[in-house]
């Protein structure tokens, strides 16, 4: 549902005001201290320790008609201590799309998530928010051994730098493009971030075609289908792709690649 502006201002104003008032002074570092009229870190306290004016941060609580970019937001999220869950409703209080957490793909990888991997026949392996595989299991690992055997995990280094990839997967260019698309709509909110600007400058020095399909601007969600791929023996491998994001860390994407066939 698309909150009217003044409404979704009070109610990001009022989230805030919730969140920095259960927040304990010794949580964010600050010294503790006895005397405070009201629970939780004062207003100049989280405005310091996001990094912004208490003039500023005062109307964003007040639900006043201020525009935070998002990376105000992720800041404020920082400060806040936000989780996952908590982070993604600020952002989507303040109209803004989410973005990652300091560090691009260097969150924690959940356990559970981890664990998940081993237990599936199928192959599958994790990216992260940088779309760097993060955990696989034994079969993606044979089926992507030129990616996942190296030292570099990450996707788009491995689709669009590594030659090998081009004789790997069938109707490469189809499939470059299309992965491209969908790496500009995933991170579409966080390509000032200093990790992925020096990714996407070192594919355009690596791959001239990365740097002309990069400037067509073209997006696409992150969908399922056939994905085949060229073996060793001469046989094709086509596979069907899933990809899952768990609900409490939406910045991980589990990919399985099911119902394989090879053909001569």
């Amino acid at each position: 549902m698309i909150l009217p502006d003044d409404d979704r201002r009070r109610r990001l104003g009022a989230f805030l005001r919730a969140q920095r008032e259960r927040l304990a002074p010794e949580a964010t570092g600050l010294p503790p201290t006895r005397r405070r009229r009201t629970p939780g870190l004062r207003r100049e306290e989280l405005a310091s320790l996001a990094g912004m004016s208490p003039t500023w941060y005062t109307r964003i609580e007040q639900g006043r008609d201020v525009s935070m970019s998002p990376a105000a937001a992720g800041r404020l999220a920082n400060a806040l201590n936000l989780g996952s869950v908590a982070r993604r409703h600020l952002f989507e209080l303040a109209g803004l799309a989410e973005t990652a957490r300091p560090g691009g793909g260097t969150d924690a990888l959940p356990a559970e998530l981890a664990a998940s991997v081993t237990v599936i026949e199928a192959p599958a392996y994790v990216l992260d928010a940088s779309w760097t595989a993060r955990a696989w299991n034994g079969a993606a690992a044979a089926l992507f051994g030129d990616w996942l055997g190296g030292a570099d995990h990450n996707l788009l280094r491995y689709v669009f730098l590594n030659p090998s990839a081009r004789r790997f997967v069938v109707g490469w260019e189809e499939r470059a493009r299309r992965l491209l698309a969908e790496f500009r709509a995933d991170t579409a909110g966080r390509v000032d971030e200093a990790t992925l600007t020096a990714l996407i400058q070192e594919l355009r020095t690596g791959c001239p075609s990365f740097g002309r399909w990069w400037d067509e601007q073209q997006v696409m969600g992150r969908e399922g289908g056939e994905r085949a791929f060229n073996l060793a023996d001469g046989s094709t491998l086509r596979l069907h792709q899933l990809t899952l994001s768990p609900a409490s860390d939406p910045g991980f994407k589990l990919v399985v690649l099911l119902n394989g066939t090879a053909t001569l």
